[in-house]
């Protein structure tokens, strides 16, 4: 992946104006685009809403779907859906109906009130991450398959901006709309209805791409004849034949991702995935509460989403860009080990925020930091988990990846809002900045285990 990357430095800035970069980039922002309304933004509307810390904790638990989905991505890369495959072909049969399910969630989300339907509110907002973690599934597969290994790191950065940028709109965007329509200091569910409303119909961006898009030319053969030669083998075994095609499919599709992934790492394997289970922790448990804390710190929506849209974005860009760079010139392991040390200290930076009160510039300073660190880290990480897949079992190893980057931090920041109504903010976020750590040791350890492993080989 490292080569893949220098090899579109060489090629120019004219690189991000090929069409498939340019897809990329509409994807991205249709992947990042519901993560925050069922996250950060949430969390905002949620505490305005007067609902407890502790409940916004465990409303974060929402965002686990995105941690599960590894569980029905051999569903999503091997099976057709109905109807939509037919016509759209699979990967963008896929896409366009998980599109449409978060365009409708997210519309049930805008008629909810949390102050009289919080369950109904939370429903909507569980199909929301569901359908979302499975437009990732897909957009992830579809990227991989789109180009050759010319234009992967183009495509990665690409995918990357638009889904920092989506972010940036589903925060400050969706914070902007909520005050512009309803009250930039009091709580008012009209302008939260239209901002979720205005969020659901940006999602069209990633529609119409889907739907202008071309299928992706996918070679199966080699799925296909793994699948046929064990299905044939458990049919000289006198297994059913029907019993038989419905083995072997699940055997090529759920198992063999995963054989194939601990077969190319041995013992190394499970220390892989724990530092992939473990490097966004800090950042993740800290993100839970960081609108809560802004609410009440006392900032009103518009001085929030003032400050994200022009530091936010300028930042992401700087971020992503950087990254992307850093990478190519001094290698992966090392960036991932520098994107964690930026999390834990801008982590360090909210604590500071808890005794200086409400600052304007010390928001601006920990948003723009937060916001350049994140971006380092993401393309250090993406670049990453890339390079651990087979080409051949690509969608669904990924989504393990990706879905095992989730789990663990989204599960521990569930107790994120119990931690501050008990020990209160200051330690809250001096804690997120040392759970990060052992991230370092871990990074140590995997590249010194793949370093001894390719000095065997």
């Amino acid at each position: 992946m490292d080569q893949s990357l220098e090899n579109s430095a060489k090629l120019g800035w004219r690189v991000y104006l090929e069409r498939k970069v340019l897809i990329m980039l509409a994807l991205g922002f249709s992947s990042g685009l519901p993560i925050l309304l069922v996250f950060g933004t949430l969390s905002f509307w949620l505490r305005e809403a007067e609902v407890s810390r502790t409940d916004i904790g465990f409303f974060s638990w929402v965002a686990l779907a995105y941690g599960f989905k590894w569980i029905w991505s051999p569903l999503i890369d091997r099976f057709p859906i109905p109807l939509f495959s037919h016509l759209l072909g699979r990967r963008r049969g896929w896409m366009v109906f998980s599109q449409l399910l978060i365009i409708a969630s997210l519309c049930g989300m805008a008629i909810s009130n949390p102050q009289v339907d919080l369950i109904q509110l939370a429903i909507f907002a569980v199909i929301v991450a569901f359908a979302s973690a499975s437009q990732d599934i897909v957009i992830d597969a579809y990227r991989i398959e789109l180009a050759t290994e010319r234009l992967q790191a183009a495509l990665a950065a690409a995918y990357m901006t638009g889904y920092r940028l989506a972010m940036i709109m589903a925060g400050a965007g969706a914070l902007a709309f909520a005050a512009w329509f309803g009250s930039d200091t009091l709580y008012d569910v009209t302008g939260w209805k239209m901002a979720y409303f205005i969020m659901a119909g940006f999602m069209l961006v990633g529609l119409i791409t889907a739907l202008c898009i071309k299928e992706p030319t996918i070679d199966s053969s080699q799925i296909d004849n793994i699948e046929k030669e064990f299905r044939l083998s458990l049919l000289d075994k006198g297994m059913n034949p029907v019993t038989a095609k419905g083995v072997a499919w699940f055997y090529t599709a759920a198992i063999m991702p995963f054989k194939d992934f601990f077969s190319r790492y041995g013992r190394h394997a499970l220390l892989i995935l724990v530092l992939i289970g473990c490097y966004r922790i800090s950042d993740v448990v800290m993100g839970v509460m960081a609108n809560a804390f802004y609410v009440d710190m006392g900032f009103t929506k518009t001085q929030v989403a003032s400050v994200s849209k022009i530091y936010g974005v300028i930042m992401t860009l700087a971020g992503a860009g950087l990254g992307g760079i850093m990478v190519s010139k001094y290698g992966t392991m090392r960036i991932l080990a520098l994107g964690a040390v930026l999390s834990a200290c801008t982590n360090l930076l909210f604590v500071a925020f808890t005794y200086m009160g409400n600052s304007i510039p010390m928001l601006t300073a920990v948003i723009s930091l937060d916001n350049l660190s994140a971006g380092i880290a993401t393309a250090a990480f993406i670049t990453y988990m890339s390079s651990l897949t087979n080409v051949a079992f690509s969608a669904t190893q990924y989504a393990l990846f990706s879905s095992i980057m989730l789990l663990f931090p989204k599960f521990i920041a569930g107790f994120s809002g119990v931690y501050v109504d008990n020990f209160g903010y200051n330690t809250f976020f001096f804690t997120t900045a040392l759970i990060g750590l052992p991230v370092l040791v871990l990074i140590y350890l995997v590249n010194n285990g793949q370093n001894s492993a390719h000095h065997c080989n």
